[in-house]
């Protein structure tokens, strides 16, 4: 009898699942949004079979795309399967949510996959698995057709759906006795199970059409950017058309070829072209067919469209005609193809088009000075432009605190607003208080284009929109993994970056891989101090940013106040306190302190523990007394100017407020007061210490201050924690820097501020030590992978793969004989397998849809299978854990207890197997002190049972023989014991132990001391005498007149009355170049025709050939161009490129040439015993 339904194998066995099966089926030729929303049904009823029929524990989350991407799911299903059902899964979710309808040919694919799927279910997961049709097809024409339902019908069922899983859920949870009786009968279906499985006589050599798969994925991931997948020659006249199998001929021949897909806009132009490979090849292979088809469409069309090239798992996206506002002549070259995460959206694409035609040189487009009005910030701009103009795509502005970086970055996305390169523009920072402070700078400098406050507003109407990174992060996880809300890769055109650091980019690094913009980095850290990373980010050599308007640098134009810095200390604070050290009466006090919860008593508290393990009020105090000491006054003298106190802790804060009350008790707690994140209505303090005259007048704060603060008034800063950031750091120093007008009274401004460093800061930064910044941190996730990854590459080669930059000298596998392992005789080879499937684990719990997972899917497709893992390279290890380690896993649920013990052990296996003696005692220690813990716990069953051994890890004999296979037993067997170890607390305590000041020291804050930077001082100077060349002392200097000494006061005078430098700058530049004159015209040169006129007589009197009279040029170029010459330079490149200058002109020659430059010079020089006060000076 002919079967019904392409589904009947699954009837008897399954008949819920069936029943979903056969409606998708019946759905699909005239209702395909039914069809997939059963056939989603259905394979979640499928999948929830497996995970009970195979015990598998509860994902992260509960539900379908948790359950598909846990990895022990994906481990049973292999990559083909989850690829089906993940491309069920979310066309199933479009299908009831979106407002248009998936086409006929989208279900079809769908409810045939279904079929695929299904087979594979019923071979591997049912009673009956000798009765499966693996090599049956589907057939549409055993379809039924069942009447349409109708769009709120169908939303309507899968509310039921739902609820009806939940109240069953629930029931199962409020009835015990129901639970019990379904595990009994889940345990004889998966004995029945196991038992049809041993037995079947097919083996599963179905072929699961993975490369039909891989070309749906794409059709899916163009309809998630809103495109409808249309097969060739079906288009509307309107709508978001993919089309599909385009043929096209080639623009330089008749040749025909087929492009996979061609996006066009509303008009019938091609927007974008689409080239699609095999997962097993690089998408890079489809770059030049894709260019080729893209040549074919502009010549048909006269519209170069945009290429995608994409193998399914990694896309590239090249704009390879993008005109940037450049000659006319260039225009043909564009971007270099590029990682893209997702596709663009058909407005988006439209833009980038629209652009290309509609983009003015930023060069030729005037920076607005309502906006920005200081001569450096419009260099800054014109510098961010020279740099996306030649095609850069990332720029990085290093401008100190207090000069306007907010402003800066507000001029520039007006002139590139106006200019037409940017459409839509991201800020962010890493504060609500900085987003605000944004947001309102917005709206005063640029009013016609309202920006958008994402933290606090849901309007998406705005060109302009600002965010923190956890709050941009969480919209870009609902368009990537949700489909909901606009923020698609090309939904930005330029992203700002705020106080661009490391950290950021560890944490947020996701947001700037999802976003096809330009992107511009903002910092106030010093160049030389900007870490590599950095750099790197934005696409800049190190230690040569886009641009740069340094502190020492505003400090000397008069834009910003210099520190004046005095490093203090304590004994205490310096040394720390040591038991021995103590009075009498000091160490009672010390040993009835409550240290830890066993009552153990340390012999020392270190100065880092200081103000954090112990708080000592004398230290405090002392420390408060300094800085009402010799802490800047206002208010005639009579109070403390405002003051901002660094603590190292929450703790620590609230500490020094009440000592601070204690000795000034006159101020009724109002004069101090602790500002930090955990305090209620921060804010309103914050606005009540901006006021002058308003208290608090000290802000004790713990991180909260460091940035989002600009309170001119600040005169104080004092640094009660250590500081390891170096971007930290100069945030501190920026609260400081701001000037202030009538300060002290009126024409009595703000010239100064004072830093209290009593944690050594200053000495350290001065030091220009590398940087202490602490790295990432590591989850144990992480820190679990990435020491089996390691243990794996120390096994398989005898070295290390951690990639510490130690060379690599491969010994050949390790052999660790053999040892028992609960009860089984156990070999390296099964340590190898066992640790290399736990690593497997994490990569297999990765969601691809995840963003900070899809720039690595690639990595993540080839290392979910097993052959990888087979020999793994210290390479591959360095990749794997530098990559996938730190991802997010749905690993989650072993005891934390239990992970941070199998940690110790893969430590300590490390140690053993590679000598490092001292690793493997640290982890002896750590696991003896585990094993005499639970030796107390005895009268736990389960700690009972292995007491012989614990009672053999805590003696040392059982240390002498140990191996690392002997280790893997002890984890086993161990580590779910551990959750009842007792957990060792200590509490802060304070004290009142009499401490001492060392001798205070007033120490110059590098990078913050004008003095004279000749290179600063040289820019300044030529962009002066630039803008004064009609002067009548540079006219004789360039005319090659002779000067006198009135001439060289005059120009002297010039330079210090126009500000441009001290008396003091003049001089060194004086006597760098042998004299002002000389200085002077090495910055505006000589004019041509007087240079030429000097060697009229030389080449009149002479018969020069063609070559030497080129040699006599080149000598008058450069004389032209530098002012004088210095004899060598005639034997230098480039004059003697073609030969010395006796081989060319003869010696003799030589000579008067050497006279005529010299007198040349002389002219430079005064003539008179007039001197200026800088030529005495250059004379002694």
């Amino acid at each position: 009898m002919p079967a019904h339904s392409n589904f009947a194998f699954i009837e008897a066995q399954w008949p819920q699942i069936y029943a979903s099966s056969l409606r998708a089926e019946e759905y699909m030729g005239n209702d395909p949004r039914s069809a997939c929303f059963y056939a989603r049904h259905a394979i979640e009823q499928l999948v929830l079979h497996i995970y009970q029929v195979r015990d598998l524990g509860d994902p992260y989350r509960d539900d379908l795309a948790a359950r598909v991407h846990d990895a022990q799911f994906r481990e049973l299903s292999g990559q083909g399967i989850i690829q089906k059902l993940d491309l069920i899964r979310k066309v199933g979710n479009t299908a009831v949510h979106d407002s248009r309808a998936p086409r006929s040919e989208v279900a079809l694919h769908v409810v045939r996959d279904l079929h695929h799927v299904l087979i594979w279910g019923a071979q591997h997961f049912s009673t009956t698995p000798d009765t499966v049709p693996v090599h049956a097809a589907f057939d549409p024409k055993l379809a039924a057709r069942r009447q349409p339902m109708r769009v709120e019908e169908l939303r309507k069922l899968a509310a039921k759906v739902h609820q009806e899983q939940e109240d069953y859920r629930q029931q199962l949870e409020d009835s015990a006795a129901r639970t019990r009786a379904l595990e009994d009968e889940l345990e004889q279906l998966r004995t029945q199970v196991r038992q049809a499985q041993q037995t079947k006589q097919a083996a599963d050599t179905r072929d699961y059409d993975e490369a039909t798969t891989r070309r749906d994925l794409i059709d899916h991931a163009l309809e998630e950017a809103g495109w409808t997948v249309t097969a060739a020659g079906e288009l509307t006249v309107s709508g978001n058309h993919a089309e599909t199998e385009v043929l096209l001929r080639e623009a330089t021949s008749e040749d025909t070829r087929y492009a996979d897909y061609v996006l066009w806009g509303d008009d019938g132009l091609p927007l974008a072209v689409v080239e699609a490979k095999r997962t097993s090849r690089n998408p890079e292979a489809g770059q030049e067919q894709a260019r080729i088809y893209a040549d074919a469409l502009e010549a048909q069309f006269g519209q170069r469209p945009l290429i995608f090239f994409t193998n399914g798992i990694a896309t590239r996206i090249w704009d390879d005609r993008a005109s940037v506002g450049i000659a006319a002549s260039q225009e043909r070259s564009g971007y270099a193809p590029r990682e893209i995460l997702a596709f663009l959206r058909k407005d988006e694409l439209g833009w980038r088009i629209q652009s290309r035609r509609r983009r003015r040189p930023l060069t030729e487009t005037p920076v607005k000075s309502d906006i920005v009005e200081r001569h450096y910030q419009t260099r800054a701009i014109r510098k961010i432009g020279e740099a996306f103009t030649e095609r850069r795509r990332a720029g990085l502005l290093v401008m100190a605190t207090g000069t306007g970086k907010t402003r800066t970055v507000i001029a520039l996305v007006d002139q590139m607003l106006r200019a037409g390169w940017v459409k839509r523009v991201l800020f962010l920072a890493d504060r609500k208080a900085l987003v605000r402070q944004a947001v309102n700078a917005f709206k005063e400098h640029l009013p016609q284009e309202p920006p958008v406050n994402l933290v606090e507003e849901k309007d998406q109407d705005a060109r302009i929109f600002a965010s923190t990174y956890p709050t941009m992060l969480n919209r870009i996880r609902d368009y990537a993994e949700k489909g909901t809300g606009p923020f698609s890769p090309g939904y930005f055109d330029l992203v700002i970056v705020d106080e661009a650091h490391r950290s950021v980019y560890q944490k947020y690094g996701s947001i700037f891989a999802w976003f096809d913009s330009l992107l511009l980095g903002l910092t106030a850290t010093p160049v030389d101090q900007v870490d590599k990373n950095t750099y790197q980010l934005f696409h800049q050599e190190p230690g040569v940013p886009t641009d740069a308007y340094p502190l020492d640098e505003a400090i000397a134009d008069g834009y910003l106040v210099p520190p004046r810095t005095l490093t203090l200390g304590t004994r205490f604070l310096d040394r720390g306190i040591h038991y021995a050290d103590l009075t009498e009466d000091e160490k009672l006090e010390w040993d009835a302190l409550e240290w830890d919860e066993d009552g153990e008593i340390p012999d020392t508290v270190t100065s880092a523990e200081m103000n954090q393990r112990l708080f000592n009020a004398d230290t405090v105090d002392k420390v408060l007394n300094e800085l009402m000491d010799k802490g800047i006054k206002v208010a005639g003298g009579d109070m403390l100017g405002k003051t901002i106190i660094f603590a190292k802790s929450q703790a620590h804060a609230d500490f020094i407020y009440q000592r601070f009350n204690t000795q000034y008790p006159m101020y009724g707690g109002e004069f101090a007061r602790v500002i930090s994140h955990q305090v209620e209505h921060a804010q309103r303090l914050i606005d009540s210490f901006s006021v002058p005259e308003s208290a608090p007048h000290i802000a004790i704060t713990v991180d909260m201050l460091d940035t989002g603060i600009d309170v001119p008034d600040v005169v104080n800063l004092l640094f009660f924690k250590p500081v390891f950031s170096k971007t930290k750091f100069w945030q501190m120093v920026g609260r400081g820097t701001r000037k202030r007008l009538d300060l002290f009274g009126p024409g009595d401004h703000k010239t100064e501020f004072l830093i209290l460093d009593f944690c050594g800061n200053v000495e350290f930064f001065n030091a220009d030590l590398p940087d202490r910044e602490a790295a990432r941190p590591q989850t144990l996730s992480e820190r679990l992978f990435r020491h089996r990854v390691e243990l794996l590459t120390t096994l398989h080669t005898g070295t290390s793969g951690s990639g510490q930059g130690a060379p690599t000298v491969v010994t050949g596998p390790v052999d660790l004989g053999s040892a028992t392992v609960e009860g089984v005789e156990y070999r390296t080879q099964h340590l190898y397998a066992d640790v290399g499937h736990a690593a497997r684990k994490h990569v297999m719990g990765l969601n691809p849809q995840n963003i900070q997972v899809r720039p690595h899917r690639e990595l993540v497709e080839t290392y979910s299978q097993a052959g990888p893992w087979e020999q793994l390279s210290p390479a591959a290890a360095q990749e794997l854990s530098e990559t996938l380690g730190q991802l997010p896993t749905s690993i989650q649920r072993d005891k934390e207890e239990a992970k941070t013990f199998d940690l110790t052990i893969l430590r300590a296996q490390l140690g053993h197997i590679t000598g490092d003696a001292t690793a493997l005692a640290t982890q002896r220690n750590r696991i003896q002190d585990i094993a005499e813990n639970l030796l107390t716990k005895v009268n736990v069953p389960a700690v009972k049972a292995q007491a012989r051994l614990l009672e053999e890890l805590v003696e040392d004999p059982w240390w002498e023989d140990a191996t690392a296979l002997m280790l893997e037993d002890v984890r086993r067997r161990v580590r779910d014991l551990v959750v009842y170890v007792d957990k060792r607390t200590w509490k802060p305590v304070q004290t009142s132990f009499s401490d001492e000041l060392t001798e205070a020291q007033e120490v110059a804050l590098a990078q913050t001391t004008p003095g004279t930077d000749l290179r600063r001082f040289r820019i300044k100077a030529a962009r002066y005498l630039e803008e004064h060349l009609d002067n009548l002392a540079l006219q004789k200097l360039r005319h090659n007149r002779q000067l006198t000494g009135q001439d060289l006061s005059a120009l002297e005078d010039m330079l210090v009355d126009a500000g441009i430098g001290t008396r003091e700058d003049v001089l060194s530049a004086a006597q760098e170049a042998n004299g002002l004159g000389l200085f002077i015209r090495s910055l505006v040169g000589l004019e041509r025709a007087a240079v030429q006129e000097s060697f009229n007589d030389f080449i009149d009197g002479a018969n020069f050939s063609a070559d030497q009279l080129h040699f006599i040029g080149q000598i008058i170029d450069y004389l032209t161009a530098n002012g004088s010459m210095n004899v060598s330079a005639l034997y230098e490149s480039p004059l003697s490129d073609n030969g010395t200058p006796d081989a060319i002109i003869g010696d003799d020659r030589v000579d008067v040439v050497v006279d005529i430059v010299d007198e040349i010079r002389r002219r430079a020089e005064p003539t008179s015993h007039t001197s200026t006060d800088t030529e005495e000076r250059l004379a002694t």
